[in-house]
C-alpha cells in the first residue's frame, strides 16, 4: 500500500531507540523527511545514521535537546521546515509508590507526559489546518486503559493526555482541515523501558530478569512481546493519507492483553 506521505514532514520525539526509533524508521521507509529528537547526541547520531541508509532519498535531521524544554521545543521546531507529521513520545516516568511523590516529583511527570505533547501540538496545529493536512500521533501508555499501580505518574498524567486530545482533535477547524490527533497505546513491546520495570519487578521477587521477562511473554495471549518495527508501521498508517477518517482514537497494542469487549 502506498501510504501517499512520501515528500513531507515529520518531527519525531525521543526518538534514538525504542518505539519512537520504530515509528521513524516507518516514516523513512514511506518516503518520508524527519527530524529525530532525543537527550542523548550519540545514539540519536548513531539512529540517524540508520536511518539515512534505510531511505538515501530522504533527510534525516538529528536535533539533540531536551524536548521538555522550551528551548529544546524550539530548536527541533526550527530545524523542521514544516512540520506535516508530529509523533509525540517521552519516557515514561519511574514506577513507586505515591506516598513517595511530592509536587516536584508531579511536575516532572506532567512536563514530560502530558504538558510538552501538548505544546508541540499548540506549536503546528493551526499551519497544519492552513496547509489541508496533518497527522499527530501520540505515544501514551496501555496503562491509559488498563491502570497499572505502580505506575501512577504514568496514569495520571496520560490520562490528562488522552482527555486533552478527546477534545481538541474534534473542534471543527481541526478536524475539517483534515488534521487528526491521536493516541497509540502499546502495551508491553520489547524495550529498555520493559527490561528496567522488569528488572524492577525481578529485584522485588527474588527472580531473574529472563524469569521475569518469560513469565509476561507467557500471560500475554500472542505469547511475546511487540516489536518496535510493528509499531512503528501501526504509526505510519495513522499517519498517511488512508488515516483522515480516524482521529480523537487510543489504539491499543497489547497482543490481546486487555481483557474487555470495549
Amino acid at each position: 500500500m502506498n501510504l501517499g506521505i512520501s515528500g513531507r514532514w515529520a518531527l519525531v520525539c525521543a526518538a534514538s531507540k525504542g518505539l519512537g526509533k520504530g515509528c521513524a524508521a516507518a516514516l523513512v521507509q514511506e518516503g518520508v523527511h524527519v527530524v529525530i529528537t532525543a537527550r542523548g547526541d550519540a545514539a540519536l547520531q548513531a539512529t540517524a545514521a540508520e536511518l539515512r541508509a534505510l531511505n538515501p532519498a530522504v533527510q534525516v535531521l538529528a536535533v539533540a535537546g531536551d524536548i521538555t524544554t522550551a528551548e529544546g521545543r524550539a530548536a527541533a521546531l526550527a530545524a523542521c521546515p514544516q512540520v506535516d507529521i508530529l509523533v509525540n513520545n517521552a519516557g515514561g516516568p519511574p514506577p513507586g509508590d505515591f506516598r513517595d511523590w511530592d509536587r516536584d516529583t508531579w511536575l516532572k511527570a506532567l512536563d514530560a507526559n502530558m504538558l510538552t505533547p501538548i505544546a508541540l501540538m499548540q506549536a503546528v496545529i493551526d499551519p497544519m489546518a492552513t496547509r489541508g493536512f496533518g497527522r499527530i500521533v501520540n505515544i501514551t501508555s496501555a496503562a491509559v486503559k488498563a491502570p497499572i499501580d505502580v505506575l501512577g505518574l504514568s496514569n495520571g498524567a496520560r490520562s490528562g493526555l488522552t482527555g486533552f486530545v478527546a477534545g481538541v482533535a474534534r473542534q471543527p477547524r481541526v478536524a475539517n482541515a483534515n488534521v487528526t490527533i491521536n493516541n497509540l497505546l502499546p502495551g508491553p513491546f520489547d524495550t529498555d523501558r520493559l527490561r528496567a520495570t522488569a528488572a524492577g519487578a525481578a529485584a522485588k521477587a527474588g527472580k531473574s530478569i529472563d524469569e521475569v521477562l518469560a513469565q509476561r511473554r507467557q500471560a500475554n495471549p500472542s505469547g511475546r512481546f511487540g516489536t518496535a518495527q510493528e509499531f512503528g508501521a501501526y504509526c505510519a498508517f495513522l499517519c498517511s493519507v488512508h488515516a483522515g477518517y480516524i482521529t480523537g482514537q487510543n489504539l491499543l497494542l497489547d497482543g490481546g492483553a486487555y481483557p474487555g469487549t470495549f
